[in-house]
């Protein structure tokens, strides 16, 4: 299986396998995404992926060639 390219934000790459989870591919990365519920119903851990946003804690990387994250920002946060 390949690995993924990631591009997080401040152009920092990494290289995981997909089906990882976001919050564990982000801890390798040393890129901190915040989190609340850990379940998916808070959002606070929605990020952004190549314009798609998902909520991290829930959501594995998918097996695509290359990602680019940003870090989403909720107007009602």
């Amino acid at each position: 299986m390949k690995k993924v390219k990631i591009t997080w934000p401040n152009n920092k790459n990494s290289n995981c396998f997909p089906g990882i989870g976001w919050l564990d591919a982000a801890c390798e990365a040393k890129i901190e995404i915040p989190t609340g519920c850990l379940g998916g119903s808070c959002g606070a851990c929605e990020i952004e992926v190549n314009g798609e946003v998902i909520r991290a804690c829930i959501a594995t990387v998918p097996d695509k060639k290359e990602l680019k994250v940003e870090f989403f920002s909720d107007p009602y946060w």
